[in-house]
């Protein structure tokens, strides 16, 4: 049977260390969905179809890789796409706790979901779509947080983020 991995997120912006948890994810799963959420709940820069296309884009030279936006239940969407196990990402220590909880609710949910954690490599370890979204906000360097592929779309549409 093949493997499926669901990993949800709101990736706002994508960045180099969530890129390499997919990358690494590919050697342990037939299949990985990077299912980009809605999120009402934070109050993201990049609209949604914004973080479908970076995602998109930043993964389009990765074979089995689909990415797809989501707005209910990470159970609910792992089921409709035959995902048995849920990917989060670990960068500290202050991520666990959060992490820990969401995979314990996801479980009582579906025991039959599994959550693997991921760190990403230490070069990525510092960076979080928040960091990415601050130094946008003043205008900082970003091209070596994010995917090649996402900084260009995000220079096209700096005239936007400023304003």
């Amino acid at each position: 049977m093949k493997k499926i991995a669901l990993y949800p997120g709101t990736f706002d912006p994508i960045t180099n260390g969530h890129f390499d948890i997919i990358e690494r994810a590919l050697g342990l799963f037939d299949e990985v969905i990077v299912a980009v959420a809605l999120s009402l709940d934070k109050k993201t820069m990049f609209t949604l179809d914004e973080r479908i296309l970076m995602t998109k884009e930043a993964v389009k030279n990765l074979k089995n890789v689909k990415v797809l936006g989501f707005d209910n239940l990470t159970v609910e969407l792992a089921h409709t796409h035959n995902a048995s196990i849920i990917i989060r990402g670990l960068r500290a220590v202050s991520d666990f706790e959060y992490e820990l909880q969401l995979g314990y609710l996801n479980n009582s949910l579906d025991d039959t979901i599994e959550t693997v954690y991921f760190m990403p490599k230490l070069q990525h370890a510092f960076i979080s779509s928040s960091i990415v979204r601050n130094l946008l906000k003043f205008n900082g360097k970003t091209e070596h947080l994010v995917p090649n592929e996402v900084q260009k779309i995000i220079e096209k549409a700096n005239t936007c983020i400023l304003q």
